[in-house]
């Protein structure tokens, strides 16, 4: 797989200092640039930026994937095997709550993957995922 570069992507949250804590110290992204408005995250090298919006009033939305009902919209990264077991065994301590727990999806199938989602305190769903063979991640 060639180079892949940062992503940035721009999430609204409605409690600016709680999704800053978040973070930061649940997640341990490195903290960027910020405003009273905004705040710039390191999040596993790509570039993460919680802008405040008052709190919306749309419901949850889901899409059934492999007998497990997958958040809509969400976002996240891809990472390293090794990486993602650490980081699934930390939030786990940290007594994070999963909306789908850290398993293999698609076991014994093309794609298969190790999978967990989460919600930060404004709600906003993420997905962190890894493939023991990176080469499966756009395979059909």
């Amino acid at each position: 797989m060639s180079s892949i570069s940062p992503f940035h992507i721009a999430i609204p949250v409605h409690d600016l200092d709680e999704c800053r804590t978040f973070y930061r110290d649940v997640l341990k992204c490195k903290e960027g640039r910020s405003s009273n408005h905004w705040v710039d995250f390191n999040l596993f090298g790509h570039q993460l930026v919680i802008h405040y919006k008052s709190k919306a009033k749309e419901g949850t939305h889901s899409n059934p994937v492999d007998g497990k009902d997958v958040p809509v919209p969400h976002y996240g990264v891809v990472l390293p095997w090794i990486v993602f077991q650490k980081f699934a065994e930390e939030l786990t301590s940290k007594n994070v709550k999963f909306v789908i727990e850290p398993y293999i999806r698609f076991k014994g199938q093309t794609g298969e993957q190790a999978t967990m989602f989460f919600k930060d305190p404004s709600g906003n769903a993420l997905e962190f995922k890894a493939f023991k063979d990176i080469s499966q991640l756009f395979a059909k």
